[in-house]
């Protein structure tokens, strides 16, 4: 009698500009991982604080639009399957949507389609929530598209804004969400399962 083979991992990618405590929080989910693994982070800034985080997976550094074909080829010579942007700021070229339909997928920091777009990263979106006198914000993953914010909305998490919110304060607490959301979204979406549920969500 022989034995099954094992299932093959599942290969992932993220993608991350700042300072990283997403991709931190998606390496520490799927470190162990009995069917995904981080197969690596790439960065487009070699200022980028992820860059200096103490993380178990390698940390790659590009050039955008002079490297976007050589990031497809080592995506596809590693075997990757899906592509997590985890507070990463640029566009995504239109290559890497074509070579991974439906597959690459972006978390941001707001319930879209409000306070999306060009300009709205970082501060800047919590500061258009409390001008706006917004009684809650919160989080969106979504399929990322050729447009920023506009792919389809696949998990939305909603996040109260308090009387005495700064932009910071609220800053702050979304970003707690997404470091529960985005691992549990993006493992239910690889393995085809259901979501996580919403109300789950650390508000």
């Amino acid at each position: 009698m022989t034995s099954e083979s094992p299932q093959p991992l599942i290969s992932l990618a993220v993608l991350a500009s700042g300072s990283g405590s997403n991709a931190a929080a998606m390496v520490e989910y799927f470190t162990a991982h009995k069917f995904c693994r981080i197969e690596g982070i790439w960065t487009n800034s070699p200022k980028a604080g992820v860059l200096s985080r103490d993380l178990s997976v390698p940390v790659h550094v590009f050039a955008p639009g002079a490297e976007d074909d050589r990031v497809i080829d080592q995506w596809k010579a590693a075997g990757i399957s899906a592509v997590v942007c985890a507070g990463y700021l640029k566009l995504i070229p239109a290559q890497w949507i074509r070579a991974f339909p439906h597959r690459i997928w972006n978390v941001h920091p707001a319930l879209l389609p409000k306070h999306g777009g060009p300009g709205m990263y970082g501060l800047h979106i919590h500061r258009a929530v409390l001008a706006a006198g917004d009684a809650e914000s919160g989080l969106t993953v979504h399929e990322v598209s050729e447009r920023y914010d506009e792919g389809r909305a696949l998990f939305q998490c909603r996040v109260p804004v308090a009387p005495q919110d700064g932009p910071e304060d609220l800053q702050a607490r979304i970003l707690r969400a997404e470091h529960w959301a985005l691992p549990r979204v993006v493992e239910a979406l690889l393995l085809n399962q259901p979501l996580p549920r919403p109300d789950q969500c650390p508000a």
